[in-house]
């Protein structure tokens, strides 16, 4: 029996290998030291690869935060947001809001992260019903509400999160390192390339 043949007998047959148990099972390579300071350590790596960062105390402060992103960036107070932030007061700062996945034609998109990743800055985005990939990648300005209580060390603990808490797995996992970009024209970084080209992230309870 040729490799082929034994690959398609083993899926015939319903004992192929799980890929999450595979990775599960796999040990670990070397980690550095535990961060004892993740959100400040995040913030600082957000912010080298061109994000933006603030803090509020609660969930009701994230309008009034993004009201005054927005005019500092001279942008509409014009948005569309996930599901989770549909009921936050928007009207009472000033914001005209809409619960849904954006479109060519929205500019500022807000959304959750199923997590963060203090050593790399950067957001883990989960697809799914509620969390449409579409509101962190069409608009030109995306802003991100992060629970402090969300930022892991690494990228490893960020995967053994999303194989603890996703089951099944979500259709695409997004990780967003600051803004889009390519250096493809002439080795020169150029913003904005293929998606956002503001990214503003607001941790939450810190």
């Amino acid at each position: 029996m040729s490799a082929r043949d034994a690959i398609l007998q083993r899926l015939r047959t319903g004992h192929a290998c799980d890929p999450a148990a595979v990775i599960a099972a796999h040990a670990r390579g070397p980690q550095p030291q535990p961060y004892s300071i993740q959100v400040e350590y995040f913030a600082e790596c957000a912010r080298s690869l061109a994000s933006t960062v603030a803090n509020t105390a609660n969930l009701a402060a994230v309008p009034q935060e993004i009201a005054r992103y927005l005019d500092e960036n001279g942008l509409a107070r014009r948005l569309v947001c996930w599901a989770e932030h549909r009921e936050l007061d928007w009207g009472g700062a000033g914001i005209a809001a809409e619960s849904r996945s954006a479109t060519a034609d929205d500019l500022v998109g807000v959304t959750g992260a199923f997590a963060a990743i203090a050593e790399t800055g950067t957001l883990v985005m989960a697809s799914g019903e509620a969390t449409p990939p579409a509101t962190s990648l069409l608009p030109e300005t995306h802003i991100a509400v992060l629970p402090a209580s969300r930022i892991v060390g690494t990228m490893e603990d960020a995967f053994a999160l999303l194989r603890a808490e996703k089951n099944p797995w979500p259709r695409a996992v997004n990780l967003i390192s600051g803004p889009s970009r390519t250096a493809d024209i002439e080795q020169t970084v150029t913003l904005g390339a293929h998606g956002p080209y503001r990214v503003h992230v607001i941790i939450v309870g810190a």
